[in-house]
């Protein structure tokens, strides 16, 4: 049944604006997104379809236009719409970053490196290069690797926070395996980091890896 057949009260468009974007599902937000469906399912069950198929938010906004192009009534024009919110979400977040939110509220942080780094299908390593007052100075990848290994010079990231003038870092990588959980050479790479950054005084602030829709936070788990 189309959703204009719908009670309204059941509507993702009505639902939102009477309840707020929180209150409706990832199927019903990217329904809204969609706006119709194709023959024999509406727009809320062509997203139900599409976030079974990509298991993830992350992951269907990291894909490429071939495999979202792969289901049926999506194409180029609705990938280039998918990625424009994509890029102003991230500019809204950076824009939270660059303001000094990192002292109070990790989760823009988080926000962040799960736009940056979900759904990617090969390993990247980023750093966020902070000032003194914990403000965003430059996100910049410095690694890219395979599916399972990404190459990381301690020498690389020290120039790099001293070209950025930051006083601080935080460290980021994802997992396209889905394991969450850092493996031995993630906390020798952390120590290795940590302790090459405080020679010119530059402090790790978190070290974070970002695995499907989690993210481990080497500080919160006692590892810095």
């Amino acid at each position: 049944m189309p959703i204009n057949q719908w009670p309204i009260e059941q509507r993702p468009r009505e639902r939102l604006i009477a309840l707020g974007a929180g209150a409706l599902s990832d199927a019903e937000l990217l329904a809204i997104f969609l706006r119709t469906g194709i023959a024999g399912k509406s727009a809320v069950d062509l997203a139900r379809d599409i976030t079974r198929r990509f298991g993830s938010l992350g992951a269907l906004f990291g894909c490429g236009l071939p495999a979202f192009a792969a289901i049926p009534g999506l194409g180029p024009a609705k990938y280039a719409q998918l990625q424009a919110v994509r890029e102003l979400t991230r500019r809204a977040l950076t824009e939270e970053l660059q303001s000094g939110v990192l002292l109070s509220a990790p989760q823009p942080v988080k926000q962040y490196l799960q736009l940056a780094l979900g759904g990617k299908q090969h390993e990247c390593f980023i750093t966020l290069f902070l000032d003194v007052r914990n403000r965003l100075l430059k996100s910049e990848e410095l690694s890219r690797g395979t599916l399972t290994h990404a190459s990381v010079h301690p020498r690389e990231v020290v120039k790099a926070a001293l070209a950025n003038n930051a006083a601080g870092v935080i460290l980021a990588h994802n997992h396209p395996s889905g394991a969450l959980r850092p493996s031995h050479a993630d906390l020798h790479l952390t120590a290795t980091l940590k302790q090459a950054l405080a020679l010119v005084d530059v402090r790790v602030l978190d070290h974070l890896i970002v695995a499907g829709n989690g993210i481990y936070s080497f500080a919160e788990n006692g590892h810095l």
